[in-house]
């Protein structure tokens, strides 16, 4: 627990529970539930942080009726409205004195117990709805961890900042390992006692296996038990198929089993449901391609989740689930987030996944909470994971996946337009308080001991070293440190494509140096480039030089493109993978007097150390073991002919390098050899020995500057001088007085929440939307909301495009006030997340298309994404609804209010089936 100064904290082991609890349950309580109920009677809040479906809502549910039983108010924030839908039945069916607030709907919003989006309760905080706060005394937040989320995570801080001190918390997380450091924040900025309930106990155990794609089985690697079994891990990892399209080959040829996991009572019950749920929908909706293809699949038991799902569909397969109507479902990691939906069997189709940025492998704490689902208290035994493996990857990074832990929960937090002006309205705080009091300062000024720590011991070790002759071995050490930053240039002239590939040809021995990694030398087999994360092997010799020296201007970008196969000796436990982004992993040096194992190894260019001048000929065919060994010895008893080591190509004499920067780096390193040779310490027998030190000296010099940047950022408020250049430009536009009071344009600010604040308040005030029609307006509103950009952007209608760019002059205006402000701002990135991809199909809807036909105008887009750009955008009109009526605009807010009357039809506004 973490409790405040001189609080009279009496031990949980010490509390007498009620004799007349406010909830009953009708089965036994774990210890971990019972420890946390504990805490809410003594009125203190608690942070449950446990696996998935380990049964964290019973806490959620003992707080609510606790409160409900003393006539006060509690609120139930969730991170999104399909998930508050959800909880809203959920816990309507409990305790009936329940309301809904997500923003589009409304629900009893007088009840005791509300239920709502963290954005909601954080937009009553700001308005100051004294009269719900006051009677508050639980809130509830489910999936707390959705605190570290980078783009919405900033959400849950200011609520939390903000919430009054009387109020009481109960947090809901998956496992995070700091949850202590959480606890101790929220008891820093509340005074008040947190405690944290965790368990990592599985009623049902989970036994893990991996599924090597076009290998012969499956391997158990984790026991029920949570025994690693290193051996059959091994195997597991030894099957998988060097890089190819496994599932291309693994299928081709075979026939398709169409199963049918359904009885004839479950079909009929499963076609009432789904007639049922449709029916609120037009006839024409119902023939939509998504509900025609998955209803035959709900019929055999089969289903899909995802985010490109119609949400209705989404909600159907959930109840069906719930239901165990459905046998096999194929979903993405959001399915049924915060929900208990256990089911016997987890499979992974991949270790690799897309954030929205690149594609990556899961990490350890969302593959733990994927897994986690496996498992039906009560019903299994077990619960299996099965992880289908693609490709090699390096087997630690695999094992890490699999046995590592959870992710830490990190401050997410960021500043904003909307939440300076918010903070400058309301009474008493200022955008300050909200620095000081946030998880990300927290977070850093708990390091402040130990940085400090660690600074005083390097500052008396740096103090204590004394070395003779300081000065000489100085001029000495700082001469050959600039000899190898020269050396390195010159290396990345060389490693050129349009230089050295002519002479990478198979059969030439070089030398491979990565990172601290000494591979010694080996023998080129073949090179080839990498293209979007792929490395594939090219034999169009002419076409690639031809393209390495149309890049001669860019050596480093140029050599990270290509890579060369070497034939390597290493060690017997490497496996040749791919890291996410296509390099080379999980290959090691063999150390010396070990065995090892010839390996061909994809190396890039700038991991060359050396191309030496002899090129042997080897056989063309290298798959068998014994000849690659063959070869390797080969090599071997070439270098033992050179002592003195093989002859490097002359990058002048032999490859013909004519660089006018390469002929300036030689004469520049040759000066700098005659001062090396002329230093009194050269080649006597105490320069290692003084180099050595002097080196070491050096690196803790360099450590004492980093430790005491580290210090001084840690006692200075972060984000500090974020906020003094969003104030200036905030005062340039006119948002704020030169007394930093909110005037009528920062005002309008303040009530727009969705998209970019001050673009939008610029567009509304400057009459950009006076003079279109209700569809432009509609349609010029969705480049606000959309998340993901398509890279390939469409062509928009003239009079479409001629919209947009009033658009980007008024962002560019923005960045140019920006950049005088001194405020870092990527202009291309910035003008490139207002998104035009959506228009044309805004527009035909508004203008009263079918979705059907507006779909067609965007085949590559998933029904369920364009229908949450679709809501996104009826919250935004919202705002602007407001935000007109605000400045007594009332022909604008008329028309905002048109654009929603027309947006607002259809499937995409069908009724959640939870609220029906």
């Amino acid at each position: 627990v973490a409790l405040p100064p001189n609080y009279p904290y009496t031990p949980i082991s010490q509390h007498v529970y009620l004799m007349e609890p406010a909830k009953e349950y009708q089965f036994e309580l774990d210890p971990f539930q019972k420890a946390a109920i504990a805490s809410i009677e003594r009125s203190e809040s608690v942070l449950v942080s446990a696996h998935t479906s380990a049964g964290k809502t019973a806490v959620a549910e003992y707080a609510i009726a606790l409160a409900l039983k003393n006539k006060q108010r509690v609120i139930y924030t969730s991170p999104i409205k399909a998930l508050s839908n959800q909880k809203y039945r959920e816990l309507e069916s409990a305790f009936s004195d329940v309301g809904l607030l997500t923003g589009d709907v409304t629900i009893n919003p007088n009840a005791s117990c509300l239920v709502m989006t963290t954005e909601i309760l954080l937009a009553m905080l700001y308005r100051g709805n004294d009269v719900i706060m006051r009677e508050v005394s639980w809130v509830v937040f489910d999936e707390i961890h959705y605190m570290r989320d980078k783009v919405r995570g900033v959400v849950w801080e200011e609520a939390l900042i903000l919430l009054p001190h009387q109020v009481h918390f109960v947090f809901l997380s998956a496992t995070i390992p700091n949850a202590m450091e959480f606890a101790e924040w929220i008891c820093k900025i509340h005074a008040q006692p947190c405690h944290v309930v965790y368990t990592d106990f599985r009623p049902t155990p989970l036994q893990h296996y991996i599924y090597p794609c076009g290998g012969d089985g499956i391997y158990m690697v984790v026991d029920e038990n949570g025994v690693f079994k290193e051996e059959n891990f091994l195997q597991a990892t030894q099957s998988l198929l060097p890089d190819q399209d496994v599932e291309y080959k693994s299928f081709k040829g075979k026939k398709t089993t169409v199963i049918d996991r359904s009885k004839d009572d479950e079909k009929r019950l499963v076609k009432t449901v789904f007639d049922n749920a449709i029916d609120v929908l037009d006839v024409e909706d119902r023939q939509l391609p998504q509900i025609k293809f998955l209803y035959p699949y709900l019929l055999r038991g089969i289903a899909f989740h995802h985010s490109g799902l119609l949400p209705l569909l989404k909600e159907i397969v959930e109840l069906l689930f719930q239901e165990g109507l459905i046998k096999v479902l194929f979903a993405t990691e959001t399915f049924a987030m915060g929900l208990n939906m256990p089911a016997r069997t987890v499979v992974f189709t991949d270790v690799k996944k897309f954030d929205g940025e690149l594609v990556r492998y899961i990490t350890s704490g969302e593959y733990i909470q994927m897994s986690g689902r496996a498992g039906r208290r009560g019903i299994d035994i077990r619960g299996i994971v099965i992880l289908m493996a693609r490709e090699k990857m390096a087997p630690n990074a695999l094992k890490e996946m699999i046995m590592g832990e959870s992710d830490n929960l990190t401050s997410a937090f960021h500043l904003k337009y909307n939440m300076i002006l918010n903070m400058m309205r309301v009474e008493g705080i200022n955008p300050e308080y909200l620095l000081k009091n946030s998880f990300y300062q927290f977070q850093n000024s708990a390091t402040l001991p130990a940085l400090e720590e660690d600074l005083r011991h390097a500052e008396l070790e740096y103090s204590n070293s004394i070395i003779p002759d300081e000065d000489v071995i100085a001029e000495y050490y700082d001469t050959r440190r600039l000899l190898d930053v020269y050396a390195h240039e010159m290396r990345q002239i060389i490693n050129h494509p349009s230089n050295c590939l002519k002479f990478l040809k198979p059969g030439r021995l070089v030398r491979v140096k990565h990172a601290d990694m000494d591979f010694g030398w080996g023998m080129v087999v073949a090179y080839g480039k990498r293209v979007d994360q792929k490395y594939i092997a090219d034999p169009t010799f002419e076409r690639t030089l031809q393209e390495a020296s149309d890049n001669q201007d860019n050596p480093t970008s140029s050599t990270d493109k290509y890579f060369v196969d070497v034939l390597l000796y290493c060690d017997k436990d490497s496996i040749v993978a791919k890291a996410a982004d296509g390099t080379t992993t999980g290959v090691k040096p063999c150390k010396e007097n070990v065995p090892g194992e010839t390996m061909v190894v994809p190396v890039e260019l700038s991991s060359l150390s050396c191309i030496s001048q002899i090129r042997i000929f080897p056989p063309k065919i290298l798959t068998l073991k014994q000849v690659r060994q063959s070869v390797y010895d080969s090599i071997q008893v070439i270098i033992k002919r050179y002592p003195g080591g093989l002859a490097p190509l002359d990058p002048i004499e032999d490859m013909g390098i004519e660089d006018e920067n390469f002929q300036k780096l030689i004469r520049k390193t040759e000066v700098l050899e005659d001062k090396l040779f002329s230093n009194k310490l050269h080649n006597t027998s105490q320069l290692s020995s003084l180099y050595e030190q002097y080196g070491k000296k050096v690196a803790l010099r360099a450590r004492i500057r980093s430790l005491k940047k580290k210090v001084n950022n840690v006692k200075s408020i972060l984000h500090l001088d974020d906020l003094k250049h969003r104030k200036r430009v905030l005062r340039r536009i006119g948002y704020l007085s030169e007394d930093d009071i909110v005037t009528v344009k920062g005002r309008v600010a303040c009530d727009i929440n969705v998209g970019d604040e001050v673009v939008l308040t610029e567009m509304l005030l400057n009459g950009v939307f006076s003079d279109l029609s209700v569809e432009k307006i509609a349609a010029l509103l969705s480049c606000f909301v959309i998340e993901q950009h398509d890279k390939e952007r469409i062509n928009l209608k003239e009079d479409l495009y001629v919209v947009y760019r009033r658009l980007q002059e008024i962002a560019r205006n923005i960045v140019a006030i920006s950049v005088e402000c001194k405020l870092q701002i990527n202009e291309e990135e910035y003008l490139a997340s207002f998104c035009p991809d959506m228009m044309e199909l805004v527009h035909n809807w508004c203008q009263g298309k079918s979705f059907a036909e507006i779909m067609k105008i965007a085949p590559k887009s998933y029904d369920g994404h364009v229908i949450r750009v679709f809501r996104c955008l009826d919250e935004l009109l919202r705002a602007m609804v407001t935000a007109a009526k605000n400045i007594g605009n009332s022909e604008l807010e008329m028309k905002f209010q048109t654009a929603i009357n027309k947006l607002r039809r259809g499937i995409p506004f069908a009724a959640s089936l939870y609220i029906q």
